[in-house]
Order: C-alpha cells, then structure tokens, then sequence
C-alpha cells in the first residue's frame, strides 16, 4: 500500500483487516523520504502572492471587492443553484529540490453563515507543462445550507494524465512528477451580502516517498519518560451515534482524537456549542466533532485537512503534514503538543491493539522511559471505555504502522501562542 492512499479506506477509520507485507533486505536499510512544507500566515507571508480582490489586514486575507460572481448547486443540497461574488488569492511558484508525487494542503480559515472557501493547486511537471488546477478541497466551517452555507466535500474525477485527487491529497500520475507548485484560495460569499471568510493560513506538504515495506526504529529523541495529560475518549462509546456522519462511533477515529487534542488545550466546544447532541451521549465534543469535520463527498470524518481546519475555527493553528520519525515525533512532544498519527497494520502487527485496520487515527501523547509510544487510541481494545485508551505500544512496531503506510503523516495542533520545535536539515517539514 502507498503512502497516496489509493485506497480511500485508509482514512476512514474502519476497522478491518489490513493487506500482509511481506519486508525485503533493501526495506531494512533507510531510505531517502524527501518532504518539505511551506506556509503562508502573516501579512509579509501573503502580500508575496498575486491577490484578485482579496484584501490583507492583520495576517489573514479577506474579501476586498469581488472580481465577479459564480452560480453553483450544491451537490449534497436540494438542486438550487445560488450566486456568490468571489475573490482569490495565489501563491507565489515553490520549487523543490526533489519532484514531488504527492501533495496535502491545510488552511485556517473562519467563514461566516452564506460563506466559504475552495482551495486549489497546480504545478510544473518534469514534462515542462504546466498542470491544470486541482481542486483539494470546497470548506465550510458550519452547516446552515439556508443560510448559504454549502456541504464541505472533496471533489472527486479530477484525474488526468498529470494526476489526480484522491479525497483531499494530490497524487501524481505514475511516472510524473511536479518540480514546482502553488496554491489558490478563492473566497466566496453569497452575492448581495457583506459577509466574509478570513484565512488566517495557508500551507502545504509536498512529498516525494520510497516504497518503503518496513523501516528500522528511530533514534531516542530526547522526549523518553515525558507524557501529556491529553484526555482519553473512546470512539466505540459513540457507536450508532448520528449515522448520517460516517456511520456514527465506529468510523470516528480521526474526529474523536481531533476533540482530544482541542479539549487537551481547553479549546474544545461550548456546551452551547454541543446544545444539539442528545444529553444521554458522553462526550459529547466528539459528536460535534465528527459533524464538522465531516465530508459530503468522502461520505466520512476522516479528511485530513477539513479536521485540521475545523480545529482551527476554535481558535488554534493547525496543518497537516509528515513526519521522517519518531525522533522528530519526540520533539513535538517535548514543546508540549500532542500529534495525530495517521496508521494502517495488520492484526498482531502492532503487539496490544487486539485489531488490525486499513487507516486508523490515534494521538501521541508522549514517550515511555524506553522510548516506546504512549497513545490515546479512540479504538483501544475495541472497547466501549474512556478508561480503555491511553496505552503504549512498541516503538519500532508502532513507527512500522505510521512511516511506510500513511508517509508518517501527522495533524499537528497547537495554540499560537505554543511555539513549534526547531527544525533541522535542508527540507523543514513543519
């Protein structure tokens, strides 16, 4: 299985049975992971783009004056096609040092009733053409479609002989690669209205991974014995909880630990917030987490960048990108902010789990004294108990679940005022 997800189960959550590797000698020996992130996130940061319309006031962009108007049907709505002015901004071209195969966008963004944002990319391949732009993602931070407001959703059959999306993540086509690429975010806001989104941010991790089967364990990286008190819950006590979201519990492994880490930096929902979800649910931020992250299209919670997005709205920032190791996953800790590990094992591969699955969501909290991982794991044990989910499993089998499966991927949360550890070496990630 690549790290591309061409199996869109591997975000959802679902607990089933995983595909068997089978390690080869080469496997054991590092490979060379070429990753590299970059952001836009201060008026410096977004005055080097190409705005058309926007505006730019106090780090984030705004609408200035609309550039013109678009009709669109929501696809998930009832089949009324609604008039929104728009604006955009574009990034300026990044280069890499490598060609990238894949690419994940995130954003931090607040869009008011009757509005939303789309945020897109394109790239140079090593053709010397030039892509068209890929649509990773239509947001909306609330649901109130008589207000204007459009379903969230990815846009699926975008494929071409350059590439394709798969849910929220642009895939090279097989033998391509981009030596550049840029983003655009257009905003939208019902036409006749004054309303407008602010994007505080805007990132993206571009990628280029081996076909790893299996890799070594890391070195220590210092965080041995350090774990944070991030609160445990279980996404199994949510099961049959509000299907119409991904089935309800059972598929809400990325949604529960999203609401873990918010509520870990007390930036979890209100309880008018969560007024809706039935008083007899526990939890209830989970409920409503899984609501807000939720994707139309996808039909799941498992988006990457729409649960990196939705934690933003409480006042955090957040992006999603990947990590080489553990080593660097301890250096996180270390400046006290839990990650969201995306993993996929087979039963048994990850000694203590008790399940095996195609793509399941955990966050590490911290390191025991031998540098193995101490989790919140939402589907610990499979059990319906909050008591259940802090556990630790094995250092180099929990890296052999993260690193050759989802590319190490990682949400990383954390309150502005929290500072990200250094980064090192020619390629920063973070």
């Amino acid at each position: 299985m690549t790290a591309a997800r061409a199996l869109a189960a591997l975000i959802t959550g679902v607990l089933v049975l995983s595909l068997a590797t089978v390690p080869s000698e080469a496997a054991k020996q590092p490979q060379q992971r070429d990753i590299a992130y970059e952001t836009w996130t201060s008026t410096s940061d977004f005055l080097s783009g190409t705005r058309s319309g926007t505006t730019v006031a106090d780090d984030s962009l705004t609408f200035g004056t609309s550039t013109g108007t678009s009709s669109y049907v929501d696809p998930f709505g009832d089949g009324t096609a609604k008039s929104y002015d728009q604006t955009s901004w574009t990034s300026p071209q990044v280069p890499t040092s490598f060609g990238l195969t894949e690419l994940i966008a995130s954003w931090n963004a607040t869009t008011p009733p009757g509005t939303w944002v789309e945020v897109s990319m394109a790239g140079h391949t090593d053709l010397g053409t030039t892509t068209k732009w890929y649509v990773l993602g239509r947001w909306s931070s609330g649901d109130d479609t008589a207000a204007g407001d459009i379903h969230r959703t990815s846009v699926p059959s975008q494929g071409d002989t350059n590439g394709s999306v798969a849910v929220d993540t642009f895939v090279a086509a097989t033998g391509r690669t981009l030596d550049s690429w840029q983003l655009k975010v257009t905003l939208y806001r019902l036409s006749g209205t004054t309303q407008s989104p602010v994007v505080r941010s805007v990132s993206a991790m571009a990628s280029r991974l081996p076909d790893e089967k299996k890799v070594p364990a890391s070195p220590l990286g210092g965080a041995e014995g350090q774990v944070l008190d991030v609160p445990t819950y279980s996404q199994e006590t949510h099961i049959g909880h509000y299907p119409q979201w991904d089935g309800g519990g059972e598929a809400w492994c990325s949604a529960t630990s999203t609401a873990m880490v918010l509520d870990y930096y007390g930036a979890g929902p209100t309880a008018a917030d969560t007024a809706w979800v039935d008083p007899t649910d526990a939890d209830p931020q989970v409920d409503h987490s899984a609501r807000s992250v939720f994707d139309y299209e996808y039909d799941g919670a498992g988006n990457w960048p729409f649960n990196t997005a939705y934690a933003a709205t409480r006042g955090i920032d957040t992006f999603v990108t990947r990590l080489r190791s553990l080593t660097e996953a301890e250096q996180f800790i270390k400046a006290g902010i839990p990650l969201v590990a995306s993993l996929s094992f087979k039963k048994g591969d990850l000694p203590g789990a008790g399940y095996g699955t195609n793509g399941h969501l955990m966050v590490i909290v911290g390191f025991d004294a031998a540098g193995n991982v101490v989790v919140n794991d939402p589907a610990s044990h499979l059990i319906a108990s909050n008591d259940q989910v802090r556990t630790t499993y094995d250092r180099e089998a929990f890296e052999n679940a993260w690193v050759p499966h989802s590319g190490g991927l990682v949400y990383v949360l954390h309150p502005t005022t929290t500072q990200l550890p250094p980064t090192t070496g020619s390629q920063p990630n973070w």
